[in-house]
């Protein structure tokens, strides 16, 4: 099953509504570009990958619904739709990434303008077709790291639900399982929105593989205790020399990892990688409200003050030196990344 879809017959997109999993599997159901801007925004639907291929879709609905024949008005509609949509998530390149091969459509020289909606709508489908086969690219080579008896932490959710399905970091994980591999995965619970103790931990039920949820502050203990053997995670952006923007945590974890000799490998797709950004310290970070943070209860009672205040980035930044290499749909990247990230995208 597909985190998200298009449905011909309607033209909608439907995707997975990630915030009530696991407790309950329901999809929400967009028919117009805004809704799907708020969905992105909202967290129905998340991880970079994901992201991408929402953000292609509302565009597609964008023109679809567009009831202006003529090409300069239509492309105006598009403009307003592609800068609304753009501005749902700021750290995810993959959003922007899927927008500007939209984008490049839009922009062909052609005034019909039922051809230019069945172009926009066919290389929607072509990004999400494409993002299937690139996970499951990324994953071959990933699960050629991982070894049979392995213990994996794993930090947030990477699985099929944060890509069109299968999944960059976990999928590795899969892979190997499927593979024959015996693992274990630790999977850090993921404050604030627990997409580690709720959505990963669900994924792993699914396919069988054998797990113990941890919270964030106890990977330390079980890096230092020596039978962690591999830290896996994604990624939101990837800077030119390598620095990596992912979901709060990640930075700590990594320091954590290359302090106790543990490897650690970021698995994500080459749209990922953003070579107009030279380091991790100019990538936008997403500062969240404060509510994900606050509204935590204690048998039954907010744990937080009346009145506390609180800060919630989404993201962090973990320099490219604690990072053992970056796992893509075309190869495994050692160091040092600034010139084989060039290598590796040149061709």
């Amino acid at each position: 099953m597909r985190s998200i879809e298009w449905d011909e017959t309607n033209n909608i997109v439907r995707m997975i509504d990630q915030r009530y999993l696991p407790r309950r599997f329901e999809w929400v159901l967009c028919s117009t570009y805004q809704e799907v801007a708020k969905a992105i925004q909202d967290m129905v639907i998340r991880g970079a990958p994901a992201i991408g291929v929402a953000g292609a879709m509302g565009m597609a609905l964008a023109a679809i619904n567009c009831p202006d024949d003529d090409p300069n008005q239509f492309r105006a509609f598009l403009n307003t739709a592609h800068q609304t949509l753009r501005s749902s998530r700021p750290t995810a390149v993959n959003l922007f990434w899927a927008l500007d091969r939209i984008q490049s459509v839009i922009q062909r020289p052609i005034d019909n303008v039922e051809k230019l909606k069945k172009l926009i709508l066919a290389e929607a489908m072509r990004i999400a077709e494409e993002d299937v086969v690139i996970n499951h690219q990324i994953s071959t080579h990933g699960a050629e790291l991982i070894q049979d008896g392995d213990v994996i932490l794993h930090h947030c959710n990477t699985g099929a639900l944060a890509t069109v399905d299968w999944g960059t970091a976990l999928g590795c994980i899969r892979k190997a399982h499927l593979q024959g591999k015996r693992i274990h995965v630790l999977v850090d619970e993921t404050r604030p929105r627990l997409q580690g103790a709720r959505l990963t931990a669900w994924e792993l039920e699914q396919y069988g593989i054998p797990y113990e949820i941890i919270v964030d502050g106890a990977a330390g203990y079980f890096l230092r205790s020596g039978k962690v053997k591999k830290v896996f995670f994604g990624a939101d952006r990837i800077a030119a020399n390598g620095d990596v923007a992912n979901k709060i945590g990640t930075y700590m974890l990594a320091l954590s990892a290359h302090e106790n000799g543990v490897p650690v490998y970021c698995a994500a797709p080459t749209s990922t990688i953003d070579m107009s950004i030279p380091n991790g310290d100019v990538i936008p970070i997403e500062e969240r409200s404060a509510d994900e943070v606050l509204d935590i209860q204690y048998k039954g009672e907010a744990v937080a003050p009346i009145g506390a205040k609180a800060r919630n980035p989404a993201f962090d930044i973990t320099p490219h030196s604690l990072i053992t290499a970056l796992i893509t749909e075309k190869g495994v990247i050692y160091p040092p990344f600034q010139e084989r990230l060039l290598q590796f995208l040149s061709h």
